[in-house]
């Protein structure tokens, strides 16, 4: 398996992976699969911020792991909000820890602080998941989305992925490190 920053051309196998999810659960409250121009445009706004990772297997993208910002306010900065995807038929085989331990490991080196993820619950696997690489839960919206015929529970989580400065550091642009870059995502995660 290799893990590498996605690019543009990933959007159709991003979006094959991701429509399992919209169209048959509530863990995204997405409804209508989004063409793929528009998931391009999402990858590409992702990556002018932060991190979109793939993981493929002999070619093929079988799971991606992206940071988003948490919130547009200035003082909201060092936070994100990150999400793991991973295609149907290869779940349970390390691909999700794998694109998280890269994923923190580049917002890391950019200089994130805070990295939260909204679970739709119930979703035993999802929470477990999360709270065995290092996420706390912090809290729980009641049934705030109405998906598959049910208004669903979103629970947070959090995970500090660096020290909270007095005065934090600014986050460096992903653009900035791409000499790092790519050694990080050499490492074995």
């Amino acid at each position: 398996m290799q893990i590498r920053l996605a690019t543009l051309d990933d959007a159709s196998a991003c979006l094959a992976i991701y429509s399992h999810y919209i169209e048959n659960t509530a863990v995204t409250f997405e409804i209508t699969v989004p063409r793929v121009a528009e998931f391009q445009g999402r990858i590409d706004k992702i990556l002018q911020f932060a991190p979109w990772l793939v993981c493929e297997e002999k070619g093929r993208v079988v799971g991606y792991a992206y940071a988003g910002r948490h919130r547009d306010r200035e003082a909201y900065q060092w936070s994100v909000e990150a999400s793991v995807y991973v295609a149907k038929g290869f779940q349970r085989m390390g691909i999700a820890r794998k694109l998280y331990g890269a994923l923190f490991a580049v917002l890391r080196e950019q200089g994130f602080v805070n990295a939260y993820a909204g679970i739709t619950l119930p979703n035993e696997a999802s929470v477990k998941f999360h709270e065995s690489v290092g996420f706390r839960h912090l809290g729980t919206y009641s049934k705030i989305g109405y998906k598959a015929g049910a208004w669903c529970d979103v629970g947070w989580w959090e995970l500090q992925l660096s020290d909270r400065l007095l005065t934090p550091v600014s986050v460096k642009p992903l653009r900035e490190l791409v000499v790092v870059l790519q050694s990080v995502l050499d490492k074995k995660f």
